[in-house]
């Protein structure tokens, strides 16, 4: 190899480990912060909430589903709403803390669907609705899981 061919072949090299250099080496751009979470409430909100990823059945207002005791499900499930459904979900609510057992959690998500449901009814006259609400189980609580879904089914 000649002398200019080393010169050229180490230019070249020294080029190729200098964009390498640059591109390991470049400064990832500013990150900016993630906007704050919508602030936590313990009642009931008709309007759409954000999804929830939890180990039990939890829907979104909006959502409509199957029920156990209605049709035959193991567990509430969520179905299109243009196909045969048994509920949809009209308001999503957080438990407080504090409760001791699952009858205490049955009365208290009673009593946070009471007003959802009430106003649900009044906007939907055209057939048999009840109230319900999507149960959270006591080994779920006890690990700080709080989210309910409110719900009115369509039968009996």
């Amino acid at each position: 190899m000649s002398g200019r061919q080393k010169t050229v072949l180490a230019a070249l090299l020294a080029v190729l480990l200098a964009a390498l250099a640059a591109v390991l080496l470049w400064p990832d751009p500013p990150r900016r912060a993630a906007a704050p979470p919508p602030p936590h409430s313990a009642s009931p909100s008709p309007s759409p909430s954000p999804t929830k990823t939890v180990p039990y059945p939890y829907f979104t207002p909006g959502t409509c589903f199957q029920v156990p005791r209605l049709s035959n499900v193991h567990e509430p499930t969520a179905v299109p709403c243009d196909q045969p459904h048994d509920a949809e979900a009209i308001a999503n609510a957080d438990l407080p803390d504090g409760l001791a057992d699952l009858p205490a959690i049955f009365r208290t998500m009673t009593e946070l669907c009471k007003a959802p449901t009430a106003q649900a009814l009044q906007l939907r006259p055209d057939g048999p609705r009840h109230g319900t609400s999507v149960g959270l189980p006591l080994e779920f609580y006890r690990q700080g899981l709080r989210g309910i879904t409110c719900a009115l089914t369509f039968k009996a």
